[in-house]
Formats: C-alpha cells, sequence, structure tokens
C-alpha cells in the first residue's frame, strides 16, 4: 500500500473526522442555542435595568480568557474527554486518579443539566405559538423532545456533524433575523436610558447583580469547549481546537451584543419583569412581533425552537465522550467505555446523560430557571474551572517537553483573569439564589464524590491504597513521526507510551517528582 503521509486509522476507538468548519459549527451551536433568548430577561433582573449589557461583556472576557487555557490543552492533549483528559494528565503526580475521577463524577451531572436549561427554554417559546399549553403538556412535550435528541445521535459522528452543519446554519437564521428586525425599530433612547444609581460601583448591589450577570454571562457563552471533549475525532486538532474554541468565542460575542443591544431597543426592560409578558418568557418572540408582526414572529419561534434542539444535541453529543476515555483508563465505571459495534458512540455515556437531562428538565420547570443555572455553574467551577486554570501551569512544569501546537497568549494574564471571573462567580452564588445553597450544595455533591473514589480506588487498590501510576502517553508521542499539529496518529491516547509506567514508590522510573 503506498504511504500517504498520513497516520493509519486505529482498529477500534474514535476516528478523526472533523474539520475546523464542523467543529467551530458545533461550538457555536451549543454556545448560542436557546440561551441568550431565554437569558435576556434574567440578565435584566440581575442588573435591574438595560445596563445588563455589561454581564454579557463581562461573560464574554472570561470565556475568552478560559477559552485560551482550553486552547493549550486540547491542542496539547487532544484526546476524548476534554477536561478528564486535562486533569489526569496534570494531577496523577500528586493525587493519582482523584481529580480525573471527580470531574467525571460532576460532568455527569452539570452537563445534562445545562442540556435540560435547553429545553426548558424551548417549552418556553413553544408557549408562544401554543398560548393554552398547560404546564403537564410542556412536561410531556419537553420529554419527547429529549427522547428524540436521543434517537439522532444514535448513529455514527460523521453523519451527526453534517447534521449540525444544517442546525448551525438554521441558528445563525434565527439570530441575524431577531436583530436585523431590532435594528429596524431600534429605539436608542429606550436602550440606553439607565435608572438612578444605575453605576454606583461602590454598593454592594452592583456587585451582586454583577456576580449574578457574569454567571448568566458565562451560561451563554458555554460551550466554546464542545470539540474540545471530542478531541479524538477532531482532524488536525493542534491547529483546529484552539482557532474553533476563538473563532465561536468572537463570532458568538458579537452576536450576543447586538442582540442584547437591538433587544433593549425594541422592548421596554420593564417588561421583561413581569411574569404574565411575554417579553419575559418569550423575548425574542416579542420583538419580532413588535417589528415585524405576529406572522414574522410565529416564524422566528419556530426557527428558535429548532436552534434549541441543535443546543442540546450538540453538548449531548461532546459530552457523552467524556466517561468514554475515563472507563478506558479504570477510573470510571467500566460499561462506560464500551462503543456501539456498528456507529462507533459511548452507549452507556450517551444513554445516561439523557436520563439526567430528563430529570434536570423536570426540576427546572418545577423550581426556576435562574437557580438551575447557579448551581450547575457551582457545580462545574469547584472541580472544572478552576482545576483547569491550575493544570495549564502544573503541566507547563510537570511535562515541558510535551508538544504544544498552541501556547496561550500573554500567558498567564488569561489564566489569573479566568482566576478571579470564576472566584466571583462562586463566592457570591449563595447570594444570589437565597435559600437555595449552591455552594453548600457543591461542596457536599464534591464530598461525595471523594468518598466514592476511595470506595472505588479500595477496590481497584490504587492510590491511596496503592502505587501511583504515572500516565505521559501524550509527552511519549511527542516524538520522531509524529504529524505537525502535534497529533500521536492514535484514538483516545491509545498509542505507544499510553500504559502506566509505575516506578518505586509509584512514580516513573523511580524518582519522586519534583514538587509543584
Amino acid at each position: 500500500m503506498a504511504d500517504t503521509g498520513q497516520p493509519p486509522e486505529p482498529r477500534v476507538g474514535f476516528v478523526r473526522r472533523i474539520g475546523l468548519f464542523q467543529a467551530t459549527a458545533l461550538n457555536m451551536s451549543q454556545m448560542c442555542g436557546i440561551g441568550p433568548f431565554v437569558t435576556i430577561p434574567l440578565m435584566v433582573a440581575a442588573f435591574g435595568g438595560p445596563q445588563a449589557v455589561i454581564g454579557f461583556v463581562a461573560g464574554a472576557v472570561l470565556a475568552l480568557a478560559d477559552g485560551l487555557i482550553w486552547a493549550e490543552l486540547g491542542a496539547s492533549l487532544p484526546g476524548a474527554g476534554g477536561s478528564y483528559v486535562y486533569l489526569r494528565q496534570a494531577f496523577q503526580y500528586r493525587t493519582g486518579r482523584l481529580m480525573p475521577f471527580l470531574f467525571v463524577w460532576t460532568a455527569m451531572l452539570f452537563i445534562p443539566l445545562g442540556m435540560s436549561t435547553g429545553i426548558i427554554g424551548f417549552v418556553q417559546y413553544l408557549g408562544y405559538l401554543w398560548p393554552d399549553m398547560g404546564r403537564t403538556q410542556g412536561d410531556l412535550i419537553g420529554l419527547a423532545v429529549i427522547a428524540v435528541i436521543l434517537a439522532v445521535l444514535w448513529r455514527r459522528v460523521e453523519n451527526i456533524a453534517r447534521i449540525t452543519v444544517v442546525l448551525w446554519c438554521v441558528m445563525i437564521a434565527s439570530v441575524v433575523l431577531v436583530i436585523v428586525a431590532a435594528f429596524t425599530h431600534f429605539s436608542p433612547d429606550r436602550a440606553f436610558t439607565y435608572p438612578a444609581h444605575a453605576f454606583e460601583l461602590t454598593t454592594n448591589h452592583f456587585w451582586i447583580g454583577f456576580a449574578a450577570g457574569l454567571t448568566i454571562g458565562i451560561y451563554d457563552y458555554l460551550g466554546y469547549n464542545t470539540a474540545a471533549y471530542m478531541g479524538a475525532e477532531i482532524k488536525n486538532p493542534g491547529r483546529t481546537l484552539p482557532r474553533a474554541i476563538v473563532f465561536s468565542i468572537l463570532g458568538i460575542m458579537a452576536i450576543y451584543l447586538l442582540l442584547q443591544i437591538g433587544t433593549l431597543g425594541v422592548v421596554d426592560w420593564k417588561q421583561m419583569l413581569d411574569p404574565d409578558s411575554a417579553a419575559s418568557s418569550s423575548v425574542a418572540s416579542a420583538v419580532l412581533e413588535k417589528a415585524w408582526g405576529v406572522g414574522a414572529a410565529k416564524t422566528v419561534t419556530v426557527l428558535i425552537l429548532v436552534t434549541a434542539v441543535a443546543s442540546v444535541l450538540t453538548g449531548l453529543l461532546g459530552g457523552s465522550r467524556v466517561p468514554y476515555d475515563a472507563a478506558r483508563d479504570k477510573v470510571f465505571f467500566g460499561a462506560f467505555g464500551r462503543l456501539h459495534p456498528r456507529h462507533r458512540f459511548p452507549v452507556l455515556g450517551l444513554a445516561s446523560m439523557g436520563v439526567v437531562t430528563a430529570v434536570g428538565f423536570l426540576i427546572g420547570r418545577h423550581t426556576d430557571l435562574a437557580t438551575l443555572i447557579q448551581l450547575l455553574t457551582t457545580v462545574m467551577v469547584i472541580v472544572q474551572a478552576l482545576a483547569q486554570v491550575l493544570a495549564v501551569t502544573v503541566l507547563r512544569r510537570r511535562q515541558p517537553a510535551l508538544r504544544r501546537p498552541y501556547r496561550m497568549w500573554l500567558y498567564p494574564l488569561p489564566s489569573l483573569v479566568a482566576l478571579v471571573g470564576w472566584l466571583v462567580i462562586y463566592g457570591y452564588a449563595d447570594e444570589n439564589s437565597p435559600g437555595r445553597h449552591p455552594i453548600e450544595w457543591s461542596l457536599a455533591w464534591v464530598a461525595a464524590g471523594c468518598a466514592a473514589f476511595l470506595l472505588w480506588a479500595r477496590y481497584e487498590k490504587v492510590w491511596p491504597f496503592g502505587p501511583r501510576e504515572i500516565s505521559e502517553e501524550y509527552l511519549a508521542a511527542a516524538g520522531p513521526g509524529v504529524d505537525p499539529d502535534g497529533d500521536p496518529g492514535t484514538a483516545s491516547g491509545d498509542g505507544p507510551g499510553a500504559g502506566p509506567r509505575p516506578g518505586p514508590g509509584g512514580d516513573p522510573d523511580g524518582a519522586a517528582p519534583a514538587p509543584v
């Protein structure tokens, strides 16, 4: 057979078939989705006026800073599971498999809870087309939509990638139509007339609102990492992942700012605070109705419903890969490490996240959307976001020879910006959800994960009940024969050097690791 200069496709595992455009579309579909269409009123409520645009700007800054962290980690460690791979590589020297275990433990909760908010938004906008829809009917419709999404995902990834591009086009069309409609009937006075004391930075009230707005803003931007969860299926990941992350953040930032400002220039912000107003539950439909009439509003509402489905579809597609790599490395239940024999997707990961999405949808429907966003964000911050900020620095010290096709711009400034942003979100969580105690719930969930890890580690006889096993497959693969993108040419890291290398005391080559 002729030498094509490309690494052979593995006989098992994932295949690299997703290019830059598809990866960017995956990210943007997940980022936009239904999010901004349901959170603009929440943002206005958090700030108490049209100065709510600050929340989207702050969210964009945090997303870009955190996105650069994802870009460096994803380009250097392009395996299935995203954060699981990064935390496994960075923290194995001190705490064995604890951090990747905790990440998978929490990801099985916060990823599908995030998807459940998309289904909640779907039902809210469906209410514009079906005003007499009852609560039970809405619940049943949401559960049916989840079942349809799971059925669509039950196939080969390259087919889904093509579907995602189509859905991405629908998403772009829906937001563009809302933006154009808003600016054809735009009132600067309505958009830029602020209530008294709107910018009093010395008051605790402003900063509580800012923290709530930052939480909502970053929730709307979440999804820039979707392609990174599918690192083992990305073509030329060393170049594709950083570009897809940065392009998607900048594109969605422009869309959100235009959407937010345009909406505030058409709909009086006080109407968004009225729970009986269409501006509260389906603000984009209210914009279209005021600008172009009921017929146009209903048409664009249908596009928004399709956008919501696209967001949930891409989120479950990427998220279902998280427990797969962990199970393959014996850091999660073994059943999650099996792929469909024909279509090559993780069966149990997809099915279990679908179930949690359905449960989260029902919980959110019978509480409120803002609280659900606060809870899922808080759980994510403590195990994933803060840990990855540290992981970049740890890996630069632990694995200086690791091939890094992309290195973070202005390091360590983006890491510091991300650290401050995540700490603000976490520190104000209880004040923004009085009586719900998201900080306490997140700590309890992590504590339960630690207890589960100890039981699992004792059964498996690994650290702290056995030697640490150091697995540096990406470092070992970054040698002669690797492609220019730092791609080891294997699926999910199943290549030379992929196995653990315990030495005396659990350290590689019998040497104790240097302190972090």
